[in-house]
């Protein structure tokens, strides 16, 4: 059975999959349709993502996408670890434009359920980092926002991994929240 963990944020759960293993190495049940009754998913997961980063200090984010393409996301980490983080941008909510950080690893194994309405993004903390993500809804460029990831307002206090970040043109030059939060 997993356990779960919810975190500061309304809908964040960290979940962490029980594992049985021997001499040959160990088994998990990574993903149940049931464990949705856990913590409050009410989809169904569609595709699954998977991202290689080969430098440590890769930073990807963040990322959401709008209705009607909103995205659930279950996030993992297979080989390595990332800072993961979530920032809260569902209108009206009381904790509109806060964040909340985890490491995840796959040494921890554990992952992180990011309900819709949350931008998404990561760190990678060592090199060869492979990140799997089960999302509940196909990408969609037309409904994908970005929000920049150093952003003063959020305050995110990304890790120093002793190597210079490397972040994607799109990603450095998106918007500040205030910037687009009409557009959420």
């Amino acid at each position: 059975m997993a356990e779960f963990r919810r975190l500061g944020l309304d809908g964040l759960v960290e979940v962490r999959p029980a594992r049985s293993g021997d001499a040959r190495g160990f088994f998990s049940e990574t993903w149940k349709t049931e464990w949705h009754l856990e913590f409050g998913f009410d989809g169904a997961f569609v595709q699954d993502n998977y991202s290689f980063s080969q430098p440590a200090g890769v930073l990807r984010g963040l990322h959401l996408q709008v209705a009607p393409a909103a995205q659930d996301k279950l996030i993992r980490v297979i080989r390595g670890a990332v800072f993961d983080v979530a920032v809260d941008v569902r209108a009206g909510s009381p904790t509109y434009g806060r964040h909340e950080s985890l490491i995840l690893s796959a040494e921890a194994w554990n992952q992180l359920f990011v309900p819709r309405g949350f931008a998404h993004g990561f760190l990678t903390l060592v090199p060869d980092t492979e990140v799997l993500y089960k999302v509940s809804a196909p990408y969609s460029p037309a409904d994908e926002r970005a929000i920049r990831f150093d952003d003063p307002a959020l305050g995110i206090d990304w890790p120093d991994v002793g190597a210079p970040l490397t972040i994607s043109d799109k990603d450095r030059m998106a918007p500040l929240l205030s910037e687009i939060a009409d557009a959420l």
